[in-house]
């Protein structure tokens, strides 16, 4: 049989092709989507499966598979293999010795112990091993082994997506905000549909109270083509958007505003004003995180700096991981995971984000960075995938389960969080860090519902910066 056709059909072994010792083998490593879809197959939502936080502080310490996920990749050889088609499964015992973690490899092997001719009935031994040779699952399964050949082309199912709604996954960031009042926000410049829309979603979300800085006539007409209402909405009237920067830079400094919105102008010019020694500059170094929602990954993924630091020094991102993690303590995680993006995972003396990532690494030893958990140089892969990073070895309480991406230089994070938003459907919250006031600095193709995000996470920083510091 030409290889094509192994791959493109399943075809059985009848009763009397299979032989006592006969095996059959299948390798299999698991992800997270195969928990996530065997919860919502079986209806099994145990949260020792599907629940992070409660997994972390359970015996295993982390996310394991159901059991009969194991035991369904036996069906899957006795169904497709050995026998194949046309089996009947008449008994199955299992014994559970050990549980199966996303990035485990588990190898199962099914042997023929004993035949029955008057029946037909065929008895296998079953066994499922993972990667480091240990026996997770064994058992015996006795079917009826089918008499006739049989082979068919294999079924091209549909690949399957697991995805929250675009709308509840906003709705899922807006909640870091349960609880908290509206804070006072200026809108530099809202006069494209874009900024206004996220302005004024932002108010109607119960984020903001908005003051919108710039020209009021084209604001205006801007809310009339819309068919909006600017109710609620202070108006400052300036000529252009140089006066608007200066002017909403100003209402922060006094403190008649607690974070600040880009609206239709360019970053640079706003964040030459916020920089500015009469600006809203703090002993931190200004730096940019965007906040992603990403369907596959399963929890929310911070990457910095995107938009503001072009090429960082190792004292530049000192300061900007630092900000980084006090942003991860604002929206509840605790003792973030930060990988140290580079092109490979050793030291390399040629390439200096790998020496960068070393560093930062010791720094953090020595508690010159604290709150977070770091590790590189990492790959982007090693980074976020514990399958990646287990297959190249790499044994890290950060690989493969990333809070915080910090890359090296302004294009890799920039183009990291377009690819996301654009061909993995991210949703994505952008926000300045270190100034006296949060900025919300989104790009003039967000939609409103990235502007609420962002105002979202600013919401929590304004609120978290009322507190006196200790």
């Amino acid at each position: 049989m030409r290889p094509s056709e192994i791959a493109d059909c399943i075809e059985n072994r009848t009763y009397d092709e299979i032989a006592v010792d006969d095996t059959a083998t299948l390798v299999r490593t698991l992800r997270q989507e195969d928990i996530q879809m065997f919860a919502i197959m079986s209806g099994d939502i145990n949260p020792a499966h599907v629940d992070p936080e409660y997994a972390h502080s359970s015996m295993f310490r982390e996310v394991i598979a159901h059991g009969m996920w194991g035991g369904a990749l036996i069906s899957t050889v006795l169904g497709t293999q050995f026998p194949g088609p046309g089996t009947i499964y008449i008994d199955q015992t299992l014994h559970f010795a050990r549980p199966v973690r996303v990035g485990d490899t588990l190898t199962v092997k099914l042997t023929c112990q004993r035949k029955f001719d008057h029946n037909h009935h065929i008895v296998l031994d079953c066994m499922c091993a993972n990667q480091e040779g240990h026996l997770v699952i064994s058992g015996t399964a006795e079917v009826l082994a089918p008499t006739e050949k049989i082979k068919r082309p294999r079924a091209d199912l549909p690949e399957l997506r697991l995805a929250e709604s675009r709308q509840s996954r906003y709705e899922h960031l807006l909640e870091i905000t349960r609880g908290l009042p509206a804070i006072t926000m200026a809108v530099v410049h809202p006069v494209d549909a874009e900024s206004l829309q996220g302005a004024l979603l932002s108010r109607d979300e119960g984020l903001v109270m908005p003051t919108l800085i710039g020209p009021e006539t084209k604001i205006r007409a801007v809310a009339e083509r819309l068919g909006v209402s600017l109710e609620g909405c202070r108006i400052v009237n300036t000529p252009h958007s140089h006066a608007a920067v200066d002017m909403a830079v100003a209402l922060a400094r006094e403190g008649e505003v607690e974070a600040l919105m880009k609206g239709a102008l360019h970053t640079d010019e706003l964040m030459a004003a916020v920089v500015a020694r009469d600006g809203l500059r703090t002993a931190r170094r200004v730096s940019h995180v965007f906040i992603m929602d990403v369907p596959a990954y399963p929890r929310p993924l911070m990457i910095t700096d995107a938009a503001i630091n072009v090429d960082p020094t190792l004292e530049d991102k000192v300061s900007i991981v630092q900000n980084a993690i006090d942003l991860a303590h604002m929206i509840r995680i605790p003792e973030p995971k930060v990988a140290i993006l580079a092109a490979v995972e050793t030291v390399n003396p040629k390439m200096r984000a790998t020496l960068d990532a070393a560093a930062l690494c010791k720094m953090a030893d020595r508690g010159q960075i604290t709150g977070g958990l770091l590790d590189g140089p990492l790959g982007y892969d090693n980074a976020v995938s514990i399958v990646a990073a287990r297959t190249k070895g790499i044994k890290s309480v950060v690989a493969g389960q990333a809070d915080i991406l910090l890359v090296p230089n302004i294009e890799t994070g920039n183009m990291l969080a377009k690819q996301l938003e654009y061909l993995s459907d991210a949703l994505g919250a952008g926000i300045v860090l270190g100034a006296r006031v949060p900025i919300v600095l989104t790009s003039r193709a967000d939609p409103p519902e990235a502007r609420a995000a962002s105002t979202a996470v600013a919401v929590v920083i304004a609120h978290a910066q009322r507190k006196p510091v200790k």
